[in-house]
């Protein structure tokens, strides 16, 4: 008895943890408190090191270009200048008469710029005309249909798109802007086919940076 006694003494002066978990073990020696801060310092150093570096990467990321690049053409004569973007250039010699300036994309994106004489009273109407007349002699769809229309920041645009009844014409896509400076005026006209979304996205794009 009197050894169960000592076995029950020992058990109720145990923590409730020892009691559920076990007794813990010895941790076993431990480290003198200079190896502890020679073992620290050089794992301090290792972590400022690697935010250091962290750090650097991060600001030459945010400062390195993107890889995007743009290029003006500028129209002295229309008096607009259009940033063009990666995969447009600047066309030397006129696909259609009467404009001054060109730029292609190989998707099938063309854009093309132009004077307007005097000074225009009504940009709606005078984009609503130009609208029609290149979309008889440049699209010729057998079904035209007007997908836009509105007032921009110095001027007036509309889209139009056309289909065709044929197999072998895919739908194209015409935006006529007109660009307002001073007394004078521009004219943008902005024709793409095959008419595909990201295509037209970049077309509205390089015509936009126009006003």
């Amino acid at each position: 008895m009197e050894r169960d006694d000592r076995v029950r003494t020992r058990w109720d002066s145990l923590p409730p943890s020892a009691r559920m978990y076990g007794t813990p073990a010895d941790p076993g020696p431990r480290l003198p408190r200079n190896s502890l801060r020679r073992v620290a310092r050089p794992l301090l150093a290792v972590l400022v090191a690697a935010g250091l570096v962290g750090v650097v990467v991060l600001a030459v990321l945010r400062l390195w270009p993107s890889g995007e690049r743009t290029t003006p053409l500028a129209d002295t004569l229309a008096g607009v200048r259009l940033s063009l973007p990666t995969g447009w250039r600047e066309l030397k010699e006129a696909p259609v008469t009467g404009f001054t300036s060109f730029a292609r994309h190989d998707d099938g994106g063309l854009v093309m710029v132009k004077p307007m004489p005097g000074p225009v009273r009504d940009p709606g109407a005078s984009v609503k005309e130009a609208a029609e007349r290149y979309a008889r002699l440049l699209l010729k769809g057998d079904r035209v249909k007007v997908v836009d229309d509105r007032p921009v920041g110095r001027g007036h645009t509309r889209a139009l798109r056309a289909q065709y009844d044929d197999v072998v014409n895919r739908p194209a896509y015409l935006r006529v802007t007109l660009v307002t400076h001073g007394g004078g005026a521009a004219l943008v006209v902005g024709l793409l086919q095959p008419e595909e979304t990201a295509a037209r996205k970049a077309l509205d794009e390089v015509m936009a940076s126009a006003l």
